[in-house]
């Protein structure tokens, strides 16, 4: 009898394959975790009684705490991809990650992935570890390492859709779409106290700039984040909230500028003082996001129904991840690994060609369908461009 025969119903199915731990692989960073989210609770409400763990990366796993429905994190970096995408092998590590998964005696590993990645790896070491049964998206890959190998979706299907049709390859259905994470409320108490620290005024509205991003290719120059912050900081009486890691912090020192400057009084620094529980609490208090597309800002934003103004640079398909929850700007231009070849010089990254007046429109027109009693931002802006041409071209 074949196990996920679509011919016997999920409960069926489900007691026909004694689960009763399951592990649940995606190797990938934190911004696929916040995606798999739908998958995860889809589990949880099947297989209320399994254990559920989850195998993931030293980012993926910063996500964790904002998880219900999981019950163990395992951070596995032997079977997984470096900074730059490429494959890692250590030996002795994933020998001895291979015995860590024969320990724990799973029934079944769920392998997750994206358009970009290959289950193989991770497959195959479920496959020496003695799980019985496993499960992947796999174009071409035959043999036993799989034991269910699907035929991958369409290719421009959003992740959360992905993640769902492999649960329904095996007899398990969500209707619900909607990312989740849960805010505890220890994260949620010191989210607000780093914002007090910060020098934030917790009754007054604050749009979070998140100018960092896990890769340099399509990156919004920080220049051009900076030059944002600036017109936003003149323009609007919200506050400015920054925030990044330590690993984004060198390359944001531009906008951390217009931090230092404060000419407005409005412009605060986060950056390297949050967690990511604590970012996504943060996020879901403001009342708007400008972030990169690869960034997990945006995904938290979606979550939690925040508006955004995002960037994007057409280095990948918009439809993969595009938000869903929330209402968005999608800035959009070609960079080099794409169409185009616009450079940040200043920098060496490739960035996109967008305005900053582009940017802080399109966030200006978000926060104006917010709160109704504000005054329309195009005009201030078309005049304040038409002037600075016509002041450049009297020079000449």
């Amino acid at each position: 009898m074949k196990l996920f025969s679509s011919q016997y119903s999920t409960v069926a199915q489900i007691a026909e394959a004694d689960l009763k731990h399951v592990l649940i692989l995606q190797l990938d960073d934190s911004s696929a975790i916040v995606m798999l989210s739908p998958a995860l609770r889809a589990l949880r409400a099947t297989l209320p009684e399994a254990k559920l763990t989850l195998m993931t990366s030293a980012a993926g796993s910063q996500v964790a705490p904002l998880l219900p429905w999981v019950d163990r994190v395992i951070v596995e970096p032997a079977v997984g991809q470096d900074s730059t995408g490429s494959l890692v092998i250590h030996l002795r590590e994933e020998i001895a990650f291979i015995e860590q998964l024969r320990h724990h005696d799973f029934s079944l590993a769920l392998i997750f992935s994206s358009v970009s990645q290959s289950p193989m790896r991770a497959a195959f070491a479920c496959y020496l570890a003695g799980i019985p049964y496993r499960v992947g998206f796999a174009k071409g890959m035959n043999g036993p390492v799989l034991s269910h190998s699907l035929l991958p979706p369409a290719d421009d299907l959003h992740q959360v859709d992905r993640n769902l049709s492999l649960l329904r390859a095996i007899g398990i259905s969500e209707a619900d779409k909607q990312m989740e994470l849960n805010i505890p409320e220890n994260v949620e108490n010191r989210a607000n106290e780093l914002l007090g620290m910060a020098g934030l005024k917790l009754h007054i509205p604050y749009i979070i700039l998140a100018p960092g991003s896990p890769g340099a290719l399509g990156q919004y120059a920080p220049d051009q984040f900076a030059a944002v912050a600036r017109i936003l900081a003149a323009q609007t009486e919200q506050q400015l909230v920054v925030v990044g890691t330590s690993a984004e912090a060198k390359a944001m020192q531009p906008v951390l500028q217009v931090v230092r400057e404060n000419l407005y009084g409005n412009v605060y620094s986060l950056v390297e003082k949050t967690t990511l529980p604590e970012l996504a609490a943060i996020i879901r208090q403001a009342s708007l996001t400008i972030a990169n597309h690869s960034s997990v800002s945006m995904h938290f934003a979606d979550v939690f129904g925040c508006p955004m103004v995002i960037l994007h640079s057409e280095t990948d398909r918009v439809q993969q991840w595009m938000p869903r929850n929330a209402a968005t700007r999608l800035l959009s231009r070609p960079v080099a690994g794409s169409h185009g070849n616009q450079v940040d010089r200043l920098h060496g990254i490739n960035c996109l060609d967008v305005r900053p007046e582009e940017v802080a429109i399109a966030a200006l027109e978000l926060l104006t369908k917010q709160t109704d009693s504000q005054p329309g931002y195009r005009e201030i802006f078309e005049y304040k461009m038409e002037s600075q041409g016509n002041q450049q071209a009297s020079l000449h």
